[in-house]
């Protein structure tokens, strides 16, 4: 049985784009929402999918973190393209990492990160989502539960690569976050059982942004954009948008 494939969307909207950068294993659903009611105040919405993403387990595990840096900077010179030039970022667990990475090297509005890794001590919990995320595709594959094991045992071993790759990408992010001068917003969930909630502290003590905040959330767990206080999150990020100037 073949799945359905998510898409990439483009919410039009006015001057001011926001890109939206889904995480590890997830595709534009991770920021529908949120992409919608940015939208509904104005913003242009933009949300990629990463190469390998959105695919089955076999094809993300063929993909590199490379990959997805170069992904996210084509999605900013697409909306460059389309004449958008005030751009911000917000990005989801690994999409926020990649939206560092972004501020780092390019100007932006603003960059918001919402449960982003700055330390890699969670191989075991990525493991365990990717093993979860893997086995869900193949039984919407209806495949039988011992070749789903199978598979998965296998595509656990394929995947350590991506993972250190995935190491390696969040430490240089975390080296370098010192030279993001952009406005930034930092939320993080108390309760977050994937990433260290340590990181969210780390980003807003070291990027050198003028203006900076960081919002706890004590009700949400990681995916936080689908949890209890996802309207609190748009609001909290739309009113961050709202006190720039552009």
């Amino acid at each position: 049985m073949k799945v359905k494939q998510p898409e990439p969307f483009m919410f039009e909207g006015d001057e001011r784009a926001v890109l939206l950068l889904h995480g590890f294993t997830g595709h534009s659903a991770d920021v529908r929402m949120l992409g919608r009611y940015l939208n509904s105040k104005g913003y242009t919405c933009y949300a990629p999918i990463y190469r390998g993403h959105g695919k089955s387990p076999e094809e993300l595990v063929q993909a590199t973190a490379s990959d997805w840096r170069e992904d996210v900077e084509a999605a900013y010179h697409r909306l460059q393209a389309k004449g958008y030039q005030k751009i911000a970022v917000a990005g989801l667990s690994l999409g926020g990492v990649l939206g560092l990475k972004l501020a780092a090297n390019n100007p932006l509005e603003a960059v918001v990160t919402m449960c982003s890794p700055m330390f890699f001590d969670n191989e075991k919990q990525l493991t365990i989502g990717f093993e979860q995320f893997a086995t869900e595709y193949k039984q919407l594959e209806k495949k039988d539960e011992d070749t789903i094991k199978q598979e998965v045992n296998a595509l656990i071993g394929d995947s350590q690569d991506l993972f250190q790759e995935i190491a390696k990408t969040i430490k240089e992010v975390k080296q370098n976050v010192d030279m993001i001068y952009t406005p930034t917003l930092v939320i993080q969930s108390v309760d977050d059982e994937m990433i260290n909630p340590d990181s969210a502290k780390y980003i807003h003590e070291h990027v050198e942004a003028d203006e900076k905040a960081l919002k706890w959330y004590d009700d949400s767990g990681h995916a936080i954009t689908f949890g209890p206080e996802k309207d609190k999150l748009h609001k909290d990020i739309e009113q961050f948008f709202a006190s720039l100037d552009w």
